[in-house]
Protein backbone atom coordinates (compact mmCIF):
# COMPACT_ATOMS: atom_id res chain seq x y z
CA UNK A 1 0.00 0.00 0.00
CA UNK A 2 1.06 3.68 -0.93
CA UNK A 3 2.28 5.79 2.18
CA UNK A 4 1.02 9.49 2.25
CA UNK A 5 -1.27 11.86 3.94
CA UNK A 6 -4.86 10.51 4.48
CA UNK A 7 -7.83 11.91 2.69
CA UNK A 8 -11.16 13.58 4.05
CA UNK A 9 -13.45 10.91 3.58
CA UNK A 10 -16.26 11.59 1.67
CA UNK A 11 -19.59 12.83 2.85
CA UNK A 12 -21.02 10.99 0.45
CA UNK A 13 -20.12 7.73 1.92
CA UNK A 14 -19.93 8.88 5.55
CA UNK A 15 -22.06 12.15 6.14
CA UNK A 16 -24.96 11.56 8.31
CA UNK A 17 -28.13 14.14 8.98
CA UNK A 18 -29.17 12.71 12.04
CA UNK A 19 -28.08 13.74 15.32
CA UNK A 20 -26.44 11.39 18.32
CA UNK A 21 -29.84 9.96 20.67
CA UNK A 22 -28.85 9.21 24.73
CA UNK A 23 -28.46 5.39 25.10
CA UNK A 24 -29.86 5.34 28.85
CA UNK A 25 -31.24 8.41 30.97
CA UNK A 26 -29.19 11.16 32.05
CA UNK A 27 -30.23 10.42 35.56
CA UNK A 28 -29.06 6.90 35.78
CA UNK A 29 -26.64 5.42 38.26
CA UNK A 30 -24.80 2.46 39.07
CA UNK A 31 -25.63 0.73 42.11
CA UNK A 32 -23.40 1.55 45.44
CA UNK A 33 -21.07 -0.83 46.43
CA UNK A 34 -20.09 -0.99 50.58
CA UNK A 35 -17.78 1.75 52.14
CA UNK A 36 -15.37 -1.07 53.32
CA UNK A 37 -13.82 -1.71 49.44
CA UNK A 38 -10.56 -2.39 49.46
CA UNK A 39 -10.62 0.04 46.16
CA UNK A 40 -11.22 2.75 48.53
CA UNK A 41 -9.46 5.15 48.90
CA UNK A 42 -9.41 5.18 45.29
CA UNK A 43 -5.67 4.60 43.53
CA UNK A 44 -5.24 5.21 39.34
CA UNK A 45 -2.98 2.45 39.45
CA UNK A 46 -5.05 0.11 41.44
CA UNK A 47 -7.93 0.91 39.52
CA UNK A 48 -6.69 0.41 36.28
CA UNK A 49 -4.86 -3.07 37.73
CA UNK A 50 -8.37 -4.09 38.67
CA UNK A 51 -10.46 -3.68 36.07
CA UNK A 52 -7.63 -5.17 33.48
CA UNK A 53 -8.03 -8.01 36.04
CA UNK A 54 -11.93 -8.18 34.88
CA UNK A 55 -11.95 -7.23 31.75
CA UNK A 56 -9.78 -10.43 31.30
CA UNK A 57 -11.61 -12.56 33.27
CA UNK A 58 -14.54 -14.55 32.26
CA UNK A 59 -17.28 -12.71 33.92
CA UNK A 60 -16.31 -9.17 33.64
CA UNK A 61 -19.57 -7.90 34.27
CA UNK A 62 -18.72 -8.50 38.34
CA UNK A 63 -15.78 -5.60 37.52
CA UNK A 64 -18.57 -3.38 36.93
CA UNK A 65 -18.56 -2.62 40.78
CA UNK A 66 -15.24 -1.04 40.28
CA UNK A 67 -17.38 1.73 38.01
CA UNK A 68 -20.47 2.20 41.11
CA UNK A 69 -17.53 2.76 43.35
CA UNK A 70 -16.10 5.51 41.51
CA UNK A 71 -19.26 7.14 40.98
CA UNK A 72 -20.12 7.13 44.28
CA UNK A 73 -16.87 8.84 45.77
CA UNK A 74 -16.97 11.30 42.82
CA UNK A 75 -13.76 10.32 41.64
CA UNK A 76 -12.99 11.82 37.79
CA UNK A 77 -11.13 9.17 36.11
CA UNK A 78 -9.01 9.89 33.35
CA UNK A 79 -8.52 8.65 30.01
CA UNK A 80 -6.97 5.69 30.62
CA UNK A 81 -9.60 4.44 33.12
CA UNK A 82 -12.23 5.68 31.04
CA UNK A 83 -11.48 3.47 27.91
CA UNK A 84 -10.74 0.64 30.43
CA UNK A 85 -14.23 0.85 31.78
CA UNK A 86 -15.57 1.61 28.64
CA UNK A 87 -14.16 -1.42 27.82
CA UNK A 88 -15.45 -3.38 30.04
CA UNK A 89 -19.00 -2.95 29.90
CA UNK A 90 -18.41 -3.97 26.20
CA UNK A 91 -17.06 -6.88 27.33
CA UNK A 92 -20.38 -7.28 29.73
CA UNK A 93 -22.75 -6.82 26.59
CA UNK A 94 -23.64 -3.80 28.56
CA UNK A 95 -23.55 -1.18 24.92
CA UNK A 96 -25.36 1.36 26.18
CA UNK A 97 -23.57 1.82 29.38
CA UNK A 98 -20.70 2.32 27.25
CA UNK A 99 -21.98 4.31 24.61
CA UNK A 100 -22.28 6.85 28.02
CA UNK A 101 -18.75 6.80 28.96
CA UNK A 102 -18.09 7.39 24.92
CA UNK A 103 -20.16 10.61 24.94
CA UNK A 104 -18.28 11.76 28.26
CA UNK A 105 -15.08 12.07 27.01
CA UNK A 106 -14.19 15.16 25.97
CA UNK A 107 -11.40 13.95 23.24
CA UNK A 108 -12.47 10.69 22.52
CA UNK A 109 -9.10 8.47 21.47
CA UNK A 110 -8.86 6.82 18.29
CA UNK A 111 -9.04 3.97 20.38
CA UNK A 112 -12.23 4.55 22.46
CA UNK A 113 -13.85 4.85 18.89
CA UNK A 114 -12.70 1.60 17.64
CA UNK A 115 -13.94 -0.31 21.26
CA UNK A 116 -17.27 1.82 20.17
CA UNK A 117 -17.21 0.72 17.02
CA UNK A 118 -16.41 -3.01 17.08
CA UNK A 119 -19.28 -3.05 19.62
CA UNK A 120 -21.95 -1.88 17.93
CA UNK A 121 -20.97 -4.40 14.90
CA UNK A 122 -20.72 -7.16 17.74
CA UNK A 123 -24.25 -6.08 18.49
CA UNK A 124 -25.47 -6.00 14.61
CA UNK A 125 -26.06 -1.95 15.22
CA UNK A 126 -24.25 -1.21 11.60
CA UNK A 127 -26.00 2.25 11.54
CA UNK A 128 -25.20 3.14 14.43
CA UNK A 129 -21.43 2.02 13.99
CA UNK A 130 -21.20 4.11 10.67
CA UNK A 131 -22.85 7.11 12.42
CA UNK A 132 -19.45 6.74 14.76
CA UNK A 133 -16.99 6.13 11.64
CA UNK A 134 -18.64 9.73 10.12
CA UNK A 135 -18.07 11.39 13.36
CA UNK A 136 -14.31 10.23 13.47
CA UNK A 137 -14.07 11.85 10.17
CA UNK A 138 -14.90 15.32 11.16
CA UNK A 139 -12.78 15.43 14.29
CA UNK A 140 -8.26 15.24 15.02
CA UNK A 141 -8.47 11.71 14.69
CA UNK A 142 -8.02 9.48 11.61
CA UNK A 143 -8.91 5.57 11.24
CA UNK A 144 -6.03 3.44 11.60
CA UNK A 145 -6.18 -0.04 9.82
CA UNK A 146 -8.97 -1.63 12.76
CA UNK A 147 -11.20 1.20 11.99
CA UNK A 148 -10.98 0.15 8.20
CA UNK A 149 -11.23 -3.51 8.91
CA UNK A 150 -14.16 -2.57 10.57
CA UNK A 151 -15.77 -0.29 8.25
CA UNK A 152 -15.08 -3.10 6.06
CA UNK A 153 -16.47 -6.24 8.48
CA UNK A 154 -19.70 -3.98 9.20
CA UNK A 155 -20.28 -3.30 4.52
CA UNK A 156 -20.78 -7.24 4.30
CA UNK A 157 -23.61 -7.23 6.83
CA UNK A 158 -27.04 -8.61 4.87
CA UNK A 159 -29.25 -6.27 6.79
CA UNK A 160 -27.29 -3.14 5.26
CA UNK A 161 -29.32 -2.12 2.40
CA UNK A 162 -28.58 1.40 2.39
CA UNK A 163 -24.99 1.64 1.38
CA UNK A 164 -23.77 1.46 -1.98
CA UNK A 165 -22.27 -1.83 -3.34
CA UNK A 166 -19.04 -0.46 -3.75
CA UNK A 167 -18.35 0.45 -0.68
CA UNK A 168 -15.03 -1.65 -0.10
CA UNK A 169 -13.75 0.42 -3.19
CA UNK A 170 -14.32 3.58 -1.32
CA UNK A 171 -12.40 2.25 1.55
CA UNK A 172 -9.94 0.80 -0.37
CA UNK A 173 -9.43 4.07 -1.95
CA UNK A 174 -9.36 5.96 1.35
CA UNK A 175 -6.37 3.20 2.58
CA UNK A 176 -4.44 3.43 -0.65
CA UNK A 177 -4.14 7.42 -0.08
CA UNK A 178 -3.72 7.27 3.59
CA UNK A 179 -0.37 6.09 5.46
CA UNK A 180 -2.28 3.17 6.86
CA UNK A 181 0.25 -0.19 6.80
CA UNK A 182 -2.31 -2.85 5.43
CA UNK A 183 -1.98 -6.17 7.65
CA UNK A 184 -3.07 -9.36 7.29
CA UNK A 185 -6.50 -8.49 8.73
CA UNK A 186 -6.81 -5.25 6.64
CA UNK A 187 -6.42 -7.51 3.60
CA UNK A 188 -8.60 -10.08 4.37
CA UNK A 189 -11.39 -7.86 5.52
CA UNK A 190 -10.77 -6.17 2.07
CA UNK A 191 -10.90 -9.58 0.14
CA UNK A 192 -14.03 -10.69 1.88
CA UNK A 193 -16.17 -7.30 1.39
CA UNK A 194 -15.39 -7.84 -2.52
CA UNK A 195 -16.41 -11.34 -2.24
CA UNK A 196 -19.17 -10.71 -0.72
CA UNK A 197 -19.50 -7.66 -3.42
CA UNK A 198 -19.43 -10.02 -5.87
CA UNK A 199 -16.93 -8.43 -6.70
CA UNK A 200 -14.21 -11.52 -7.38
CA UNK A 201 -11.94 -9.59 -9.59
CA UNK A 202 -11.28 -6.53 -7.39
CA UNK A 203 -10.89 -9.64 -4.46
CA UNK A 204 -8.20 -11.07 -6.17
CA UNK A 205 -6.34 -8.59 -7.03
CA UNK A 206 -5.75 -7.74 -3.53
CA UNK A 207 -5.51 -11.25 -2.28
CA UNK A 208 -2.66 -11.80 -5.02
CA UNK A 209 -0.85 -8.69 -3.69
CA UNK A 210 -0.41 -10.22 0.06
CA UNK A 211 2.95 -12.02 0.31
CA UNK A 212 1.47 -14.50 2.57
CA UNK A 213 -1.98 -16.14 2.32
CA UNK A 214 -3.42 -17.01 5.74
CA UNK A 215 -6.46 -19.97 5.81
CA UNK A 216 -9.09 -17.37 6.47
CA UNK A 217 -8.26 -15.11 3.75
CA UNK A 218 -8.11 -18.13 1.30
CA UNK A 219 -11.19 -19.71 2.31
CA UNK A 220 -13.22 -16.13 1.78
CA UNK A 221 -11.35 -16.04 -2.25
CA UNK A 222 -12.42 -19.89 -2.85
CA UNK A 223 -15.89 -19.18 -1.71
CA UNK A 224 -16.41 -16.89 -3.93
CA UNK A 225 -14.90 -18.38 -6.56
CA UNK A 226 -17.49 -21.22 -5.91
CA UNK A 227 -20.35 -18.87 -5.66
CA UNK A 228 -19.52 -17.90 -9.64
CA UNK A 229 -18.86 -21.26 -10.24
CA UNK A 230 -15.22 -20.99 -10.85
CA UNK A 231 -14.26 -23.97 -9.82
CA UNK A 232 -10.68 -24.47 -11.30
CA UNK A 233 -9.83 -20.74 -9.54
CA UNK A 234 -11.14 -22.04 -6.59
CA UNK A 235 -9.31 -25.51 -6.43
CA UNK A 236 -5.94 -23.56 -7.16
CA UNK A 237 -6.64 -21.41 -4.24
CA UNK A 238 -7.13 -24.50 -2.08
CA UNK A 239 -4.21 -26.49 -3.44
CA UNK A 240 -1.94 -23.51 -2.49
CA UNK A 241 -3.52 -22.78 0.87
CA UNK A 242 -0.62 -24.41 3.07
CA UNK A 243 -2.13 -24.30 6.43
CA UNK A 244 -5.60 -26.08 5.78
CA UNK A 245 -8.21 -25.86 8.61
CA UNK A 246 -11.69 -28.06 9.26
CA UNK A 247 -13.45 -24.29 7.77
CA UNK A 248 -11.89 -24.36 4.13
CA UNK A 249 -12.39 -28.16 4.02
CA UNK A 250 -16.02 -27.59 4.77
CA UNK A 251 -16.13 -24.08 2.04
CA UNK A 252 -14.98 -26.72 -0.58
CA UNK A 253 -17.43 -29.16 0.18
CA UNK A 254 -20.28 -26.93 0.19
CA UNK A 255 -19.19 -25.31 -3.00
CA UNK A 256 -18.84 -28.80 -4.91
CA UNK A 257 -22.52 -29.88 -3.21
CA UNK A 258 -24.58 -27.26 -5.05
CA UNK A 259 -24.30 -29.10 -8.14
CA UNK A 260 -24.86 -32.62 -9.36
CA UNK A 261 -21.77 -32.29 -11.90
CA UNK A 262 -19.39 -31.92 -9.00
CA UNK A 263 -21.30 -33.29 -5.85
CA UNK A 264 -19.09 -36.36 -6.36
CA UNK A 265 -15.91 -34.32 -5.60
CA UNK A 266 -17.93 -33.09 -2.11
CA UNK A 267 -17.68 -36.49 -0.91
CA UNK A 268 -14.04 -37.35 -2.03
CA UNK A 269 -13.30 -33.86 -0.27
CA UNK A 270 -14.89 -35.18 2.90
CA UNK A 271 -13.10 -38.56 2.67
CA UNK A 272 -9.61 -37.20 2.42
CA UNK A 273 -10.45 -34.00 5.54
CA UNK A 274 -10.91 -37.31 7.72
CA UNK A 275 -7.80 -39.01 6.23
CA UNK A 276 -5.62 -36.19 7.63
CA UNK A 277 -7.46 -36.14 10.92
CA UNK A 278 -9.60 -32.93 10.80
CA UNK A 279 -13.28 -33.79 12.37
CA UNK A 280 -16.36 -32.94 10.48
CA UNK A 281 -18.46 -29.93 12.37
CA UNK A 282 -22.28 -29.56 11.87
CA UNK A 283 -21.58 -27.36 8.72
CA UNK A 284 -19.28 -30.37 7.09
CA UNK A 285 -22.38 -32.83 8.12
CA UNK A 286 -25.12 -30.53 7.06
CA UNK A 287 -22.91 -29.64 3.61
CA UNK A 288 -22.39 -33.23 2.63
CA UNK A 289 -25.84 -34.56 3.52
CA UNK A 290 -26.30 -31.86 1.00
CA UNK A 291 -24.62 -33.23 -1.71
CA UNK A 292 -25.98 -36.43 -1.20
CA UNK A 293 -29.51 -34.87 -1.86
CA UNK A 294 -28.36 -33.88 -5.01
CA UNK A 295 -26.99 -36.90 -5.99
CA UNK A 296 -29.89 -38.94 -4.83
CA UNK A 297 -27.08 -41.27 -2.98
CA UNK A 298 -28.93 -42.05 -0.15
CA UNK A 299 -26.19 -44.81 0.56
CA UNK A 300 -23.77 -42.30 1.16
CA UNK A 301 -26.40 -40.29 3.53
CA UNK A 302 -26.48 -43.71 5.64
CA UNK A 303 -23.48 -43.93 6.41
CA UNK A 304 -22.90 -40.48 7.13
CA UNK A 305 -25.53 -40.77 9.27
CA UNK A 306 -24.26 -43.55 11.43
CA UNK A 307 -20.79 -41.34 11.41
CA UNK A 308 -23.49 -38.50 12.90
CA UNK A 309 -24.89 -40.89 15.98
CA UNK A 310 -21.57 -41.07 17.15
CA UNK A 311 -21.07 -37.65 17.56
CA UNK A 312 -22.98 -34.40 19.83
CA UNK A 313 -24.46 -33.36 16.41
CA UNK A 314 -27.16 -35.73 15.97
CA UNK A 315 -29.72 -33.82 17.67
CA UNK A 316 -28.95 -31.11 16.12
CA UNK A 317 -31.42 -29.34 14.11
CA UNK A 318 -29.56 -28.31 11.74
CA UNK A 319 -28.54 -31.51 10.63
CA UNK A 320 -31.10 -33.48 10.99
CA UNK A 321 -33.52 -31.06 8.45
CA UNK A 322 -30.69 -31.92 6.10
CA UNK A 323 -31.05 -35.39 7.27
CA UNK A 324 -34.73 -35.29 6.52
CA UNK A 325 -34.37 -32.93 3.14
CA UNK A 326 -31.59 -35.87 1.83
CA UNK A 327 -34.24 -38.55 2.66
CA UNK A 328 -37.18 -37.11 0.89
CA UNK A 329 -35.54 -36.19 -2.23
CA UNK A 330 -34.35 -39.30 -2.69
CA UNK A 331 -38.01 -41.10 -2.43
CA UNK A 332 -37.45 -42.40 0.83
CA UNK A 333 -40.30 -40.57 2.86
CA UNK A 334 -40.44 -43.25 5.60
CA UNK A 335 -36.85 -42.93 6.87
CA UNK A 336 -37.36 -38.84 6.74
CA UNK A 337 -40.25 -39.39 8.44
CA UNK A 338 -38.59 -41.36 11.30
CA UNK A 339 -35.64 -38.61 11.33
CA UNK A 340 -38.23 -35.81 11.86
CA UNK A 341 -40.28 -37.48 14.68
CA UNK A 342 -37.03 -38.36 16.59
CA UNK A 343 -36.26 -34.19 16.23
CA UNK A 344 -35.70 -33.18 20.07
CA UNK A 345 -36.48 -29.75 18.47
CA UNK A 346 -38.49 -28.57 14.73
CA UNK A 347 -38.28 -25.40 13.69
CA UNK A 348 -39.85 -24.04 10.17
CA UNK A 349 -37.43 -25.16 7.97
CA UNK A 350 -37.55 -29.09 9.72
CA UNK A 351 -41.21 -28.79 9.26
CA UNK A 352 -41.22 -27.17 5.53
CA UNK A 353 -38.64 -30.27 4.41
CA UNK A 354 -41.24 -32.63 5.90
CA UNK A 355 -44.24 -31.26 4.03
CA UNK A 356 -42.32 -30.88 0.82
CA UNK A 357 -41.04 -34.35 0.64
CA UNK A 358 -44.33 -35.98 1.25
CA UNK A 359 -46.17 -33.27 -1.12
CA UNK A 360 -43.22 -34.62 -4.03
CA UNK A 361 -43.52 -38.01 -2.97
CA UNK A 362 -46.76 -38.35 -3.95
CA UNK A 363 -48.17 -38.05 -0.47
CA UNK A 364 -49.96 -34.79 -0.71
CA UNK A 365 -52.82 -35.70 1.97
CA UNK A 366 -49.77 -36.51 4.61
CA UNK A 367 -48.52 -33.31 3.63
CA UNK A 368 -51.29 -31.20 3.96
CA UNK A 369 -51.95 -32.67 7.34
CA UNK A 370 -48.26 -31.72 9.01
CA UNK A 371 -49.50 -28.47 7.51
CA UNK A 372 -51.96 -27.80 9.56
CA UNK A 373 -50.17 -29.70 12.50
CA UNK A 374 -47.60 -27.23 12.45
CA UNK A 375 -49.70 -24.13 12.53
CA UNK A 376 -52.85 -25.22 15.03
CA UNK A 377 -50.87 -27.55 17.20
CA UNK A 378 -47.51 -26.54 17.41
CA UNK A 379 -48.37 -22.55 16.56
CA UNK A 380 -45.28 -22.67 13.82
CA UNK A 381 -45.81 -19.52 11.56
CA UNK A 382 -45.07 -21.15 7.95
CA UNK A 383 -42.64 -19.23 5.61
CA UNK A 384 -42.85 -18.24 2.14
CA UNK A 385 -41.46 -21.68 0.79
CA UNK A 386 -43.62 -23.90 3.30
CA UNK A 387 -46.75 -21.99 1.82
CA UNK A 388 -45.43 -23.13 -1.66
CA UNK A 389 -45.43 -26.83 -0.52
CA UNK A 390 -48.62 -26.97 0.55
CA UNK A 391 -49.60 -25.41 -2.70
CA UNK A 392 -48.04 -27.75 -4.45
CA UNK A 393 -49.31 -30.45 -2.44
CA UNK A 394 -52.93 -29.34 -3.22
CA UNK A 395 -51.88 -29.00 -7.30
CA UNK A 396 -50.66 -32.96 -7.07
CA UNK A 397 -53.89 -34.01 -4.96
CA UNK A 398 -56.46 -31.81 -6.95
CA UNK A 399 -57.93 -30.44 -3.70
CA UNK A 400 -58.44 -26.94 -5.81
CA UNK A 401 -61.06 -25.07 -2.61
CA UNK A 402 -58.08 -25.94 -0.26
CA UNK A 403 -55.39 -24.58 -2.22
CA UNK A 404 -57.29 -21.25 -2.65
CA UNK A 405 -58.01 -21.51 1.37
CA UNK A 406 -54.28 -21.52 1.90
CA UNK A 407 -53.61 -19.25 -1.03
CA UNK A 408 -55.99 -16.26 0.53
CA UNK A 409 -54.78 -17.31 3.91
CA UNK A 410 -51.22 -16.24 3.14
CA UNK A 411 -52.55 -12.36 3.57
CA UNK A 412 -55.14 -12.91 5.16
CA UNK A 413 -53.81 -14.52 8.40
CA UNK A 414 -50.19 -14.13 8.29
CA UNK A 415 -49.84 -10.39 5.93
CA UNK A 416 -47.38 -12.26 3.70
CA UNK A 417 -47.68 -10.93 -0.07
CA UNK A 418 -47.66 -14.01 -2.55
CA UNK A 419 -44.72 -14.20 -4.43
CA UNK A 420 -44.71 -15.01 -8.49
CA UNK A 421 -43.46 -18.48 -7.66
CA UNK A 422 -46.96 -19.01 -5.59
CA UNK A 423 -48.76 -17.04 -7.92
CA UNK A 424 -47.42 -20.00 -10.77
CA UNK A 425 -48.49 -22.62 -8.22
CA UNK A 426 -52.30 -21.59 -8.43
CA UNK A 427 -52.24 -20.99 -12.17
CA UNK A 428 -50.61 -24.96 -12.06
CA UNK A 429 -53.66 -25.82 -9.44
CA UNK A 430 -56.37 -24.67 -11.30
CA UNK A 431 -54.85 -25.85 -14.64
CA UNK A 432 -54.28 -29.12 -13.66
CA UNK A 433 -57.77 -29.87 -12.04
CA UNK A 434 -58.94 -28.83 -16.08
CA UNK A 435 -60.04 -24.83 -14.79
CA UNK A 436 -57.91 -23.55 -17.68
CA UNK A 437 -60.21 -20.43 -18.12
CA UNK A 438 -60.44 -19.78 -14.56
CA UNK A 439 -56.66 -20.29 -14.55
CA UNK A 440 -56.72 -17.70 -17.42
CA UNK A 441 -58.71 -14.87 -15.13
CA UNK A 442 -56.54 -15.53 -12.31
CA UNK A 443 -53.42 -14.88 -14.09
CA UNK A 444 -55.64 -11.29 -15.86
CA UNK A 445 -56.55 -10.35 -11.90
CA UNK A 446 -52.49 -10.63 -10.81
CA UNK A 447 -51.45 -7.30 -9.20
CA UNK A 448 -48.05 -7.70 -10.73
CA UNK A 449 -47.51 -8.77 -14.72
CA UNK A 450 -47.03 -12.33 -14.99
CA UNK A 451 -43.52 -13.66 -15.50
CA UNK A 452 -42.79 -16.79 -17.58
CA UNK A 453 -43.29 -19.22 -15.27
CA UNK A 454 -46.92 -18.35 -14.65
CA UNK A 455 -47.21 -18.40 -18.29
CA UNK A 456 -45.37 -21.84 -18.56
CA UNK A 457 -47.20 -23.65 -16.09
CA UNK A 458 -50.78 -22.40 -18.00
CA UNK A 459 -49.30 -24.01 -20.93
CA UNK A 460 -48.17 -26.82 -19.41
CA UNK A 461 -52.01 -27.55 -18.11
CA UNK A 462 -52.99 -26.51 -21.57
CA UNK A 463 -51.10 -29.52 -23.39
CA UNK A 464 -52.12 -31.81 -20.79
CA UNK A 465 -55.81 -31.09 -21.32
CA UNK A 466 -54.86 -30.87 -25.21
CA UNK A 467 -56.33 -26.83 -25.54
CA UNK A 468 -54.58 -25.97 -28.28
CA UNK A 469 -56.26 -22.44 -28.13
CA UNK A 470 -54.99 -21.93 -24.60
CA UNK A 471 -51.94 -23.06 -25.18
CA UNK A 472 -51.09 -20.62 -28.31
CA UNK A 473 -52.28 -17.69 -25.81
CA UNK A 474 -50.06 -18.73 -22.66
CA UNK A 475 -47.34 -19.56 -25.37
CA UNK A 476 -47.05 -16.70 -27.13
CA UNK A 477 -46.96 -14.58 -23.87
CA UNK A 478 -44.47 -16.96 -23.18
CA UNK A 479 -42.79 -16.10 -26.17
CA UNK A 480 -42.51 -12.21 -25.64
CA UNK A 481 -41.17 -12.79 -22.64
CA UNK A 482 -38.44 -14.87 -23.44
CA UNK A 483 -38.11 -15.77 -26.76
CA UNK A 484 -35.27 -17.85 -26.88
CA UNK A 485 -34.67 -18.78 -23.34
CA UNK A 486 -37.43 -21.67 -22.40
CA UNK A 487 -36.92 -24.14 -25.63
CA UNK A 488 -39.32 -25.96 -23.44
CA UNK A 489 -42.26 -23.69 -24.15
CA UNK A 490 -41.68 -24.19 -27.98
CA UNK A 491 -41.67 -28.11 -28.02
CA UNK A 492 -44.46 -28.14 -25.49
CA UNK A 493 -46.91 -26.23 -28.01
CA UNK A 494 -45.49 -28.20 -30.57
CA UNK A 495 -46.67 -31.39 -29.04
CA UNK A 496 -49.52 -30.24 -28.05
CA UNK A 497 -50.73 -29.20 -32.09
CA UNK A 498 -49.16 -32.49 -32.83
CA UNK A 499 -51.42 -34.49 -30.80
CA UNK A 500 -54.76 -31.72 -32.16
CA UNK A 501 -53.55 -32.75 -35.43
CA UNK A 502 -52.41 -29.23 -36.62
CA UNK A 503 -49.78 -30.44 -38.68
CA UNK A 504 -49.69 -27.53 -40.58
CA UNK A 505 -49.23 -25.19 -37.56
CA UNK A 506 -45.98 -28.12 -35.72
CA UNK A 507 -44.09 -27.01 -39.30
CA UNK A 508 -44.71 -23.98 -38.96
CA UNK A 509 -43.16 -23.79 -35.29
CA UNK A 510 -40.84 -26.16 -36.19
CA UNK A 511 -39.56 -23.37 -38.82
CA UNK A 512 -40.10 -20.68 -36.42
CA UNK A 513 -36.86 -22.26 -34.35
CA UNK A 514 -34.73 -22.75 -36.54
CA UNK A 515 -35.16 -19.41 -37.87
CA UNK A 516 -34.43 -18.69 -33.97
CA UNK A 517 -31.86 -21.17 -33.67
CA UNK A 518 -33.56 -22.57 -30.84
CA UNK A 519 -32.93 -26.32 -29.94
CA UNK A 520 -33.63 -28.03 -26.53
CA UNK A 521 -31.05 -30.23 -25.19
CA UNK A 522 -31.34 -33.62 -25.69
CA UNK A 523 -32.86 -35.33 -22.75
CA UNK A 524 -30.89 -37.77 -20.02
CA UNK A 525 -30.98 -39.27 -16.89
CA UNK A 526 -28.76 -39.98 -14.19
CA UNK A 527 -27.96 -43.45 -13.42
CA UNK A 528 -26.15 -45.33 -10.38
CA UNK A 529 -22.76 -46.79 -11.87
CA UNK A 530 -19.64 -47.79 -9.77
CA UNK A 531 -17.65 -44.44 -10.91
CA UNK A 532 -21.08 -42.42 -9.30
CA UNK A 533 -23.51 -41.03 -11.58
CA UNK A 534 -23.24 -40.63 -14.79
CA UNK A 535 -25.42 -39.03 -17.65
CA UNK A 536 -27.05 -41.71 -19.65
CA UNK A 537 -29.00 -40.23 -22.79
CA UNK A 538 -31.98 -42.37 -24.67
CA UNK A 539 -30.46 -45.34 -26.60
CA UNK A 540 -26.82 -45.10 -25.13
CA UNK A 541 -25.10 -48.79 -23.94
CA UNK A 542 -23.93 -48.51 -20.54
Amino acid sequence: MKNGKLTSIRPSIFSSTHSSKPFVPQDHNFAPVENNSPLYPPIVSSIASALQHYINSENPSHGQKIHSHILKIGFKPNTNISIKLLILHLKSSCLSYARRLFDELSQPTLSAYNYMIAGYIKEGKVEESFWLVRRLALCDEKPDGFTYSMILKASTFDRVLSLPRSIGKQVHAQIVKSDVEADDVLFTALVDSYVKSEMVNYARRVFDMMLEKNVVCSTSMLSGYMRHGSMEDAEEIFEKTVDKDVVVFNAMIEGYSKSIETAKRATEVYINMQRLDFRPTISTFASIIGACSVLSAFEIGQQIQGQLMKTVFFKDIKVGSALLDMYSKCGRVEEARGIFDHMPEKNVFSWTSMIDGYGKNGNPNEALELFNMMQRVYRIEPNYVTFLSALSACAHAGLVAKGKQIFQSMESEYKMKPKMEHYACMVDLLGRAGSLNQALEFVAQMPEKPNSDVWAALLSSSRLHGDVEMANIAANELFKLSGDGRPGAYVALSNTLAEAGKWDSVSELRELMKVRMISKDTGFSWVGTDGGLEGFHAGQKM
